[in-house]
Formats: structure tokens, C-alpha cells, sequence
């Protein structure tokens, strides 16, 4: 029977290939099969998909109009309106993402008469049992600022209203 020690420093040498890309070879009998699934490389997470997350969790919430500032939300809209556009799930996100550790800021446009510090907090809850259970990241903070309140007149804006004086 023979007993398998973790390789030290000198068990591992490390080549740069010519892409740029580092490869990783192991002396003394101990190959990537012989190691534990944590050692046998890394997890990374992109910006992009914590973004995605916390957009979809926000926008779960009864009362969320909308995301984004003024600028933003009417570049959304004429987005949303061209076929074959995507909605972008993304819009009124900014996170900052770290190797364990995520900071998520979101801006909100909220339906009128809805309370709106009880819909921050249930943007705030639902944002970060998401993303701490699709990504793996514990969330430090959720930041939610209430941008507009969308009034029920707003719907109609485009359309002509009868006049009061002929």
C-alpha cells in the first residue's frame, strides 16, 4: 500500500505556453485524479451573470414598474419595441463582483401607492437569496434607490385627450 502526499513546490512546475495560457504538470505519482474536485481548479464568475440575476429577482417583486434612470429606461423602451429585441433584464444593475463577494446597486421605478420602503426590502431579500443561491457569492450589500414613481396616467401618454375648448 502506498500513501499519496499533497505535491509541494518543487513537485510543480508551471510552463507558459506560447497563448499566454499557464499549464501545470505534477511529479511524484500525483495526477488531477488523485486530487480532491475543490484543488482541481477554479470557479469564476462573470459581472454579467450577477447582473442578470439580480435584474430578474428585482423585477420579481409586485410593485417594480421598471429599472434603470430616465436615459436608460427610454433607450429600454425603444429597444423593447423593435422585433426581435431582447428586453434588457440587466438595465438599472451595477454590481461590483469579487472572487467570494458580490455589491449589487439597483435602480427602481415604483408603481404608485405602493409602500415603498416594503418594496425594497423584498427587492432586497429576493435579490440576494437569488443571487447567493445561483452563484455561490455572499452578496455584502444591496443598495436600492427608488428613482420614479410611474403614475396609472402614464399609460396613455401617447394618446389624444378631448379637448375643453372647441
Amino acid at each position: 500500500m502506498t500513501t499519496q502526499t499533497a505535491p509541494t513546490s518543487k513537485d510543480v512546475s508551471v510552463a507558459q505556453g506560447s497563448t499566454g495560457a499557464q499549464t501545470t504538470a505534477l511529479s511524484g505519482g500525483v495526477t488531477g485524479a488523485g486530487q480532491p474536485a475543490p484543488d482541481r481548479g477554479r470557479t469564476s464568475i462573470a459581472d454579467v451573470v450577477v447582473v442578470k440575476v439580480a435584474g430578474i429577482a428585482a423585477r420579481e417583486i409586485p410593485g417594480v414598474y421598471d429599472m434603470g434612470g430616465g436615459l436608460s429606461r427610454t433607450i429600454g423602451a425603444v429597444r423593447d419595441r423593435v422585433p426581435g429585441g431582447r428586453p434588457n433584464v440587466g438595465r438599472g444593475v451595477k454590481v461590483e463582483v469579487g472572487e467570494r463577494q458580490t455589491a449589487i446597486d439597483l435602480d427602481l421605478v415604483v408603481e404608485y401607492g405602493v409602500p415603498i420602503t416594503d418594496v425594497a426590502r423584498d427587492v432586497r431579500e429576493n435579490v440576494i437569496s437569488a443571487v447567493e443561491r445561483i452563484t455561490g457569492l455572499d452578496v455584502v450589500e444591496v443598495n436600492v434607490t427608488v428613482n420614479d414613481v410611474h403614475l396609472p396616467e402614464e399609460d396613455g401618454e401617447g394618446q389624444t385627450t378631448d379637448s375643453r375648448v372647441e
